[in-house]
């Protein structure tokens, strides 16, 4: 029973969080004691199943284009032609770091304007260091003995590093994209003070209002969010190590 009870319990967050989304009047008698007297207690300055999909859309269009960039870098300063680029590299990874989202959004307000293209653009340059730490980890620390068989077999180095190095070291590159998903998740909600259309709008639209309903729904909408989607990539990497260890 102990074994199925966090499964129940993801799956319990899981059925209440879309409930809530698609019948959040259902859950008013809930949030009217937060609200102050004919105050609305479910946010309705628009649709929260609509932004929490854009949400997700936005943060999964940013981290995939992270994870192409980051990964390729990674695969370059593994080669032996590529390893002097390593401290450039990891420069440029850094860069979304150094600077915080919401300056990042400050500068590129001004260049491509407002909407989505700058909350895409943070969230990027936010995601590609825990992606391309993650990848260059997996493919430096393979087992030498499987990358020397592999090229003893007469493999060419596209297929070694196709069918061999990146399946091995899938597992952590996935922990790598786990991080940047969660972290981006949280700080989508900022992109909503440049237009771009996520949770973040709720959450502004409370502590416009002094509405603690409204900060509460989409706080929790996106913390919840954040957690499955942690455990189901969580998940993935568990069976793809067991899966790389039989191999």
């Amino acid at each position: 029973m102990k074994r199925f009870l966090p499964n129940l319990l993801r799956l319990a967050a899981l059925i209440l969080l879309i409930a809530f989304l698609v019948r959040p009047e259902l859950f008013e008698p809930l949030l009217k004691p937060l609200v102050q007297a004919n105050a609305p207690a479910i946010y309705n300055q628009g649709s929260l199943l609509s932004l929490t999909l854009s949400h997700l859309a936005t943060v999964f269009t940013a981290t995939f284009a992270a994870t192409l960039v980051a990964v390729g870098l990674a695969i370059l300063v593994t080669r032996p032609v590529g390893a002097e680029f390593l401290p450039l590299s990891r420069s440029l990874v850094n860069i979304g770091q150094t600077f915080p989202p919401v300056a990042v959004l400050a500068l590129a307000v001004p260049i491509v304007g407002f909407g989505e293209k700058p909350t895409l653009i943070a969230l990027f340059l936010y995601g590609l260091l825990p992606v391309f730490e993650n990848a260059m980890t997996g493919l430096s620390t393979l087992p030498k003995a499987i990358v020397e068989a592999a090229r003893g077999t007469g493999m060419t180095a596209w297929q070694q590093l196709t069918r061999v190095e990146l399946p091995l070291a899938l597992p952590v590159i996935l922990a790598g994209i786990r991080l940047s998903v969660t972290i981006s998740l949280a700080t989508a909600t900022i992109g909503s003070t440049v237009a771009a259309k996520t949770l973040g709008e709720v959450i502004i639209a409370g502590l416009q209002s002094n509405n603690l309903a409204f900060v509460l729904q989409g706080g929790v909408v996106v913390a919840v969010l954040a957690v499955l989607i942690y455990d189901a990539f969580s998940a993935v990497e568990r069976a793809l190590a067991r899966r790389a260890g039989r191999v």
